[in-house]
């Protein structure tokens, strides 16, 4: 058996994520305090400032459950032969496997996530019920030359990113050529597009400043859909590139799924990858 953990990343974030994690960790809640300044408890439980859904808020809060959720996993039944994580997912990914220790990643996750707040006037979509090579001809066909593919994230559920009103305006069209649903997702930017190059080379300074080690386990990188190279200026080219490029899920699912008797289990709140993974493997 080859045992495979997987991270959810943003859009899993739920209030009273962690609640039966915290209190078995408190050396890690205590780190994640002082580094975020704030008490990642309350966000998560209580989130009396409405902040949960901020992506800076977000994306700390997810990776710290998402670790905690793995380190109770990892005492109960141990180590996993492989890891990959959705987007922000990934950096649990390399938690797990040791590129970084926790309170790096959380440092990483912080800096990423007030980048990409910054990053306004973009717009996601999600296409439901047209393969991704449907979406790329619409997109030719009718010269939507300012929508990048950001999520491949199931063989029909693909994620489209792009100035915001250009996005909404592909709306009707994706519905008039056939997708059986098109949600316009609650972001502020163009995750996973050319639009986000500046912020990639904002969060390239600051990741060059970390230390990072090579993949004690596969880490199935969004970039590639393969492993993590072992070389750390490789390690932080893939890592930033990830932020401007697209998230080849469904690639990296299928190359997991080659592995003798996989065995995929969802680390962290939710069960959107189980989902998904479902629907890539049937």
């Amino acid at each position: 058996m080859t045992k495979i953990y997987l991270f959810p990343g943003q859009g899993s974030q739920a209030l009273g994520m962690g609640k039966d994690l915290f209190d078995l960790f408190p050396n890690e809640v205590a780190t994640a305090d002082k580094v975020l300044g704030y008490s990642i408890k309350e966000l998560c439980l209580e989130d009396k400032n409405q902040k949960l859904n901020s992506t800076d808020y977000t994306q700390p809060a997810l990776y710290v459950v998402n670790a905690l959720t793995y380190l109770k996993k990892v005492s109960e039944s141990g180590k996993p032969q492989f890891v990959a994580g959705h987007s922000l997912g990934e950096y649990n990914a390399l938690f797990a496997a040791g590129v970084f220790d926790f309170e790096t990643g959380l440092k990483l996750t912080q800096k990423r996530g007030a980048i990409m707040a910054k990053a306004m006037g973009g717009g996601m979509a999600a296409i439901v019920g047209l393969e991704a090579t449907q979406i790329k001809t619409v997109l030719e066909q009718n010269k939507l030359t300012t929508i990048d593919i950001a999520n491949y994230n199931a063989p029909t559920q693909t994620v489209i990113s792009g100035p915001k009103a250009d996005v909404e305006a592909a709306k009707p069209i994706f519905e008039a050529a056939g997708a059986r649903m098109v949600v316009v997702l609650k972001v502020s930017g163009a995750f996973h597009s050319r639009y986000m190059k500046d912020s990639q080379t904002e969060f390239e300074t600051f990741l060059n400043a970390q230390k990072l080690s090579a993949p004690q386990i596969p880490v199935i990188s969004n970039l590639k859909a393969e492993p993590y190279s072992a070389d750390e200026a490789t390690i932080k080219k893939t890592l930033a590139g990830q932020i401007s490029s697209g998230v080849r899920w469904v690639e990296s699912i299928q190359y997991l799924n080659g592995q003798a008797d996989a065995q995929f289990e969802e680390i962290g709140p939710g069960k959107v990858l189980t989902g998904m993974l479902r629907q890539i493997i049937k």
